[in-house]
């Protein structure tokens, strides 16, 4: 397989157009489009769907550039220690976590990028598990216990302390629980999946009546929301309650609600001078702010 055939169907899909895709390659047009149709029928399926906007991957396409994604990133590497640059930070990164470590993760990434200007972040926070082996993500923030993938470099990354809390006009309205049995009189804000696997949503499904459970989200954000609006008691970081001065602390973080977190990253993009550089700063930087 030509690898420049592979190469300009990966920056087809990283900018979407055949006349970007020809800017960034210094290439012509119709050779992005000869390269694309020789690929394809090589291949014999069809990796691109073409209309008016540019041209989106089908799945097909997806599959190839993934693995086109991570091999690009070590053929930089590459060339770096042979023209003795291994420090240049460029191109891509993409860094992926859980909603509710953003607010830490954002303000670092913007730092990073400012400190390297021919680089491109994309920050993807949800639910969702990305497959760094198909390089979905040079780095990820994962919570609850370690990574088991074998080909994963797993660090720790913190341990965020969780306590429950309530605004002051629910307190003033419904009284301060002294006890767990009191606390299970009262109402609660909790997840929508009663699966959740965070141990402080363990803990409330052993402690707390279901039926005291009035206000569920599926969204630790928007559960947070409803705590700071008044719903109910519920779990939130120490961090995060102490910047909203109307919430009560009703239990202080106890170690069985911890939540530990951990760095992830592929082992084939691990030691890129991209992934080091952000490694480094990430710690240093999340240290300083009173993580980890």
């Amino acid at each position: 397989m030509n690898w420049d055939e592979v190469k300009t169907a990966f920056q087809v899909a990283r900018v979407g157009t055949v006349s970007g895709a020809a800017e960034v390659l210094g290439v012509h047009h119709a050779t992005v489009i000869r390269h694309i149709d020789a690929l394809e029928a090589e291949l014999k399926t069809k990796l691109f769907q073409r209309h008016a906007r540019g041209y989106t991957p089908t799945e097909a396409g997806q599959d190839l550039l993934q693995v086109a994604k991570v091999t690009d990133d070590q053929f930089t590497q590459m060339v770096g220690r042979l023209k003795g640059q291994g420090a240049e930070i460029s191109g891509d990164l993409v860094v992926t976590s859980l909603r509710p470590v953003g607010e830490l993760l954002a303000p670092i990434l913007v730092d990073f990028q400012r400190m390297h200007p021919g680089l491109r972040v994309r920050f993807l926070t949800g639910a969702r598990v990305f497959r760094l082996e198909y390089g979905e993500a040079h780095v990820a923030i994962r919570a609850g216990k370690p990574p088991q993938e074998p080909d994963n470099v797993v660090q720790p990354f913190s341990t965020v302390q969780i306590g429950l809390y309530a605004d002051k006009d629910y307190v003033a309205r419904n009284g301060m629980p002294k006890t767990d049995e009191e606390l299970a009189t009262h109402d609660f804000v909790g997840p929508d999946d009663e699966s959740s696997r965070a141990p402080f949503f363990q803990w409330m499904k052993e402690t707390i009546p279901q039926d005291r459970v009035l206000f569920r989200c599926s969204d630790q954000e928007d559960g947070e929301r409803a705590i700071i609006a008044g719903a109910g008691i519920g779990f939130m970081s120490e961090v995060m309650a102490r910047s909203h001065p109307n919430l009560v602390e009703i239990a202080a973080p106890r170690k069985e609600w911890e939540a530990a977190s951990w760095i992830v990253t592929h082992v084939d993009l691990h030691r890129t001078p991209k992934v080091q550089a952000f490694l480094k700063f990430l710690k240093e930087r999340a240290r300083a702010q009173g993580y980890g």
